[in-house]
């Protein structure tokens, strides 16, 4: 009996342990909406790398770890931080009991402007080939703080986005997405590479 029982214990803690770190690295998303298409559609079920984006505290990782040296309070992300083009998931800044999907076009310190439905950063066009076809929108300059970031819908013209209502900041980030897993016919994987530590 003692074995059986020692048995049963041991996979239950396996599967919390499986359960919780899936909870910390990963979380399923469903669209709605047409924001993202021809990207994403509005039904599809996304699955979200977490840990990705996630930030560290280096000062609390240093009162862990053993010989670990920090001059100065810091944090630093997992993997990396957003880049330009990236689809994430986020928190909306207006409302964070809503989730929003949009893809990244402007990161921190740069400047960026929308005029008649082009990206300017820097006061440079910024090249869109995920693009299908461009709307003819215009917001006014915004300069993008540390740890702030831009982001916009593929359908821009049914978008709500960082055009109406400014920049994402990084305590809203979930995640970068990693696939769409659902509906089976429509299964992809997103830009693996650009999640993978070395690889981009």
């Amino acid at each position: 009996m003692s074995r059986v029982a020692r048995e049963i214990i041991e996979a239950v803690v396996l599967a919390a342990v499986v359960f919780l770190l899936l909870q910390t690295t990963v979380r399923n998303f469903k669209v709605d909406g047409s924001s993202m298409d021809p990207t994403l559609d509005s039904g599809q079920y996304l699955l979200v790398n977490r840990l990705v984006y996630l930030l560290v505290d280096l000062q609390r990782l240093a009162r862990i770890v053993p010989f670990w040296q920090v001059d100065e309070e810091s944090s630093r992300y997992a993997i990396h931080s957003p880049n330009r083009g990236d689809i994430i998931v986020f928190k909306f800044p207006g409302d964070p009991r809503k989730d929003f999907v949009k893809r990244v076009v402007g990161l921190p310190g740069e400047v960026i402007e929308v005029r008649d439905g082009n990206v300017i950063v820097n006061g440079n066009v910024l090249e869109e080939p995920y693009l299908t076809a461009k709307d003819h929108s215009n917001a006014a300059k915004l300069r993008l703080e540390e740890g702030e970031y831009y982001a916009m819908g593929d359908n821009r013209a049914f978008s709500n986005d960082s055009r109406a209502w400014g920049a994402v900041p990084e305590a809203n980030l979930e995640g970068k997405v990693w696939m769409v897993y659902w509906p089976a016919q429509g299964i992809q994987i997103l830009n693996i590479v650009n999640w993978i530590p070395g690889l981009g």
